[in-house]
C-alpha cells in the first residue's frame, strides 16, 4: 500500500505539471517553446517514470518487449513530433490505469493476505512452575504453553488446564466465540476472550492450520488461469506485431517515389505514433488477471478458500456432485437420540455410564458426556481397549462400554437390529458382561442439506452421495435429502474409484469431503471440495475449502465461476472491439492522438473497473 501511495503522488505532481502547462499556453501569448519542453518534461518524466522503470526491468529479465515498452516509444514519438502535451497526458493516463490495475490487485487480494499474520511469533512455554517466553517455531510437540486473556493462540494443541471462550472467525468464519475445556482442540491464530488456559502442543509449528492456510493463499495467488497463461504469451508476441505495423506506416511514404499518392513523412510518423498507442494490449492482458484476484476475494468473503483461478474456472463446467455422507451431509458428530434399559434403574444406569465415559476421548464418549451433562458421578477405575471401547469397576461389579463380545437378552438383539436398520449408531453397555443398556445416537443431517440438494437438481445437476456406512443408513439419508443415487460400504479407494468411473462416462465431478478418508477421491475429482472442519488434510488436498462447513457454498460459487466466465467475455469482446476499432480509423486519419490516448487508456480503466463488479458479494 505504501507504493500505492508513492504512485498517486508522483502522478497527481504530474496532473498539476500538465494543468500547468496548458495554463501556460493559453495564457502566455507566444510564450518560449523551451519552458513548454520543460513543464511537460518534467510531468513525462515524474508521471512515468515507475511504469517505464518496471518495464525495463521486465524486458531485461524476460529478454522480451512489453506494454511498457510501446508506451514509451509512443510517449518519445509525440516528443519527437513536438506534441509534448499529449505525450505527457499519454504517460498520466497509463500511469493512473497502472495504478487502478495495482490497487484493484492489493484490494482483490486484501481477503486472502489478511489471514497470513493470524499466528502470534512468539509464546509462554510452561516448563514445571516456571514460565518462559520462546519463539513459537522452537516449541516441540508435548510442551505446554500458556494463554492468556486478549492473547492469540500459538500452536494448535488441546487444553489440559481452564476454561475459556475463543473467538474461531478467522479460522472457521463463524463469529460466535466457542466455549472450550479441558481435552478440546484448540488452533493457532484463535483469539482467547475469558480465562487463561494451558495448551499442549500437538502438531509442528509447520503443520497447524493456519499456516497450511498461508500456503493454500499462496497457491491461490501464484495459480493462473488458461486464460491468464495466454494472455501472458499474447503479449510477447503481440507487442512485436504492433511495433512491426508501426513500422510498416512510418515507411508507406516510400511509395510516393513509386508515382503513388500517399501520405507524407509527418503524417506516416504521426500515424505510426498513434498505432503504438492504441494498438497497445493494455485492456485486454488486463481482462481477466484482476476479474481472478476478484473472484477469489469475493468467495473468501464467503468462507470459501480457492486454491488460484483454475478451480474457480472448471466449477461452472461440473454436472455431477458427489457427497461424502458423514461430516459433509451430516454435522459428522452424533448426538444422543435417547437411550433404554435392560433389567437396571435408569438412573444407576445413568450415573455408571456417564462415570465411565468421562475417562474417554472418543467422539461418541464426548457426545455421552455433553448429553447427560447434569448426571451426578463417581470416582471410576477405568482401562480403555483401542478400537473396542472402555472397561470400569464399580463396587466390585464390572462394567464394558462399546463393542465387547456380550451376552443379550431377545429383547436387546431386536432393538438392535430396528435401530441399526433405521441407521442409528449404538453404544452397547453391560455389567458382568450381560447387556444392561443401550444408548442411541444418531448423526445430524445439516439445516440446509436439502435445500442444497433440491437446488442442484433444479440446475440439472447429477447428485451422488458416498460413504462408509452401512447400505440401509446410506439409503434412510439419501430418501430423506431426496439423492437418486449412493454408494454405500465405500472405503476410501472404493470413493475414488466412484469418482474415476464417473469422469470415465464423460461427466465432470465435484466432489465434496470432509476427512482423510476423502482424500484420494478429492485428489481424483476434477474439483475436490474439502469442509472446514477437515482443514488437516483438505488444504493439502483440495482445490477449495467451505471454512464454514455451509453446503451453500457450492451453489454460491458456481454462480461466482458463471460471473467470472460473463465477465472475462465482456472484457475481451469490449477491449479487442476498442483496439480493432482505433486502428481502422487510425488509417483513415480518423484518430488524433489524444483522441486515441484517451479511448484506449479509458478502456483499459473500464476494464478494471469492471472485473471489480466481482468484489460484490450476491446472494
Amino acid at each position: 500500500m505504501k507504493a500505492v501511495k508513492q504512485d498517486i503522488i508522483r502522478i497527481t505532481i504530474s496532473l498539476v505539471l500538465i494543468i500547468t502547462g496548458v495554463i501556460l499556453e493559453n495564457v502566455i501569448q507566444d510564450i518560449q517553446s523551451w519552458i513548454l519542453i520543460i513543464v511537460y518534461g518534467l510531468a513525462f518524466l515524474i508521471g512515468g517514470y515507475k511504469k517505464a522503470k518496471d518495464g525495463i526491468i521486465e524486458t531485461i529479465e524476460n529478454k522480451a518487449l512489453n506494454v511498457e515498452t510501446l508506451m514509451i516509444l509512443a510517449a518519445i514519438g509525440a516528443l519527437i513530433l513536438g506534441d509534448y502535451k499529449e505525450g505527457a497526458i499519454l504517460i498520466f493516463i497509463f500511469a493512473v490505469a497502472g495504478l487502478l490495475e495495482e490497487y484493484a490487485t492489493l484490494k482483490s487480494e486484501k481477503t486472502l493476505t489478511e489471514l497470513l499474520t493470524l499466528a502470534p511469533d512468539k509464546a509462554t512455554i510452561v516448563i514445571g512452575n516456571e514460565e518462559k517466553e520462546v519463539l513459537v517455531k522452537e516449541l516441540k510437540i508435548d510442551d505446554v504453553v500458556m494463554v492468556r486473556v486478549g492473547e492469540s493462540v500459538p500452536v494448535d494443541g488441546v487444553i489440559v488446564r481452564g476454561e475459556t471462550s475463543l473467538n474461531e472467525s478467522m479460522i472457521t468464519g463463524e463469529f460466535t466465540p466457542v466455549d472450550k475445556t479441558i481435552g478440546d482442540e484448540v488452533y493457532a491464530g484463535t483469539l482467547n476472550q475469558v480465562g487463561m488456559i494451558l495448551v499442549k502442543v500437538t502438531k509442528d509449528a509447520s503443520e497447524t492450520v493456519v499456516n497450511k492456510i498461508v500456503d493454500f493463499v499462496k497457491d491461490a495467488q501464484e495459480n493462473k488461469t488458461k486464460q491468464e497463461g495466454f494472455l501472458e504469451r499474447f503479449e510477447r508476441w503481440y507487442v512485436y506485431v504492433v511495433i512491426g505495423l508501426a513500422i510498416i506506416l512510418m515507411l508507406v511514404p516510400l511509395l510516393n517515389y513509386a508515382g503513388l499518392n500517399v501520405w507524407d513523412w509527418k503524417t506516416a510518423f504521426q500515424r505510426s505514433i498513434v498505432v503504438l498507442v492504441v494498438g497497445s494490449p493494455c485492456a485486454l492482458v488486463a481482462s481477466v488477471t484482476p476479474a481472478v484476484l476478484a473472484s477469489l476475494s469475493n468467495a473468501a468473503k464467503q468462507g470459501v478458500l480457492i486454491k488460484g483461478g483454475p478451480a474457480l474456472e472448471k466449477i461452472k463446467d461440473v454436472d455431477t456432485v458427489v457427497f461424502d455422507k458423514t461430516g459433509t451431509m451430516t454435522e459428522g458428530m452424533p448426538y444422543v437420540e435417547t437411550f433404554t434399559t435392560y433389567g437396571v434403574d435408569k438412573e444407576y444406569f445413568l450415573q455408571n455410564l456417564v462415570s465411565i465415559e468421562k475417562h474417554s476421548a472418543h467422539p461418541l464418549a464426548i457426545s455421552i458426556i455433553k448429553h447427560f451433562n447434569d448426571v451426578k458421578t463417581i470416582e471410576v477405575e477405568t482401562r480403555e481397549v483401542p478400537g473396542i471401547g472402555i472397561e470400569g469397576i464399580i463396587n466390585g461389579e464390572s462394567w464394558v462400554v462399546g463393542r465387547f463380545e456380550i451376552e443379550m437378552c431377545k429383547k436387546c438383539h431386536a432393538d438392535i437390529n430396528e435401530y441399526r436398520n433405521k441407521g442409528y449408531t449404538l453404544v452397547s453397555v453391560a455389567k458382568d458382561n450381560f447387556m444392561v443398556g443401550l444408548v442411541i445416537l444418531k448423526d445430524k443431517v445439516r439445516d440446509n442439506a436439502k435445500e442444497v440438494i433440491d437446488h442442484l437438481h433444479q440446475d440439472k445437476l447429477e447428485v451422488v452421495m458416498l460413504t462408509g456406512d452401512n447400505h440401509q443408513a446410506a439409503e434412510n439419508l439419501a430418501n430423506e435429502l431426496g439423492i437418486d443415487h449412493f454408494r454405500a460400504g465405500c472405503m476410501p479407494l472404493g470413493k475414488m474409484e466412484q469418482v474415476e468411473n464417473l469422469k470415465a462416462d464423460g461427466r465432470n465431478v465435484i466432489m465434496i469431503g470432509d476427512g482423510i478418508n476423502d482424500a484420494p477421491a478429492l485428489a481424483a475429482a476434477d474439483v475436490g471440495v474439502a469442509m472446514g472442519s477437515a482443514t488437516d488434510v483438505s488444504l493439502e488436498t483440495a482445490d477449495m475449502v467451505f471454512m464454514h462447513n455451509d453446503l451453500e457454498n457450492v451453489i454460491q460459487v458456481r454462480k461466482l465461476s458463471k460471473r467470472l466466465r460473463n465477465v472475462i467475455i465482456q472484457n475481451v469482446v469490449f477491449s479487442v472491439s476498442v483496439i480493432a476499432l482505433l486502428l481502422i480509423f487510425n488509417i483513415f486519419g480518423w484518430v488524433m492522438l489524444p483522441i486515441g490516448v484517451i479511448a484506449h487508456e479509458g478502456s483499459t480503466i473500464l476494464v478494471i473497473l469492471n472485473s471489480l463488479r466481482l468484489l460484490i458479494v450476491k446472494k
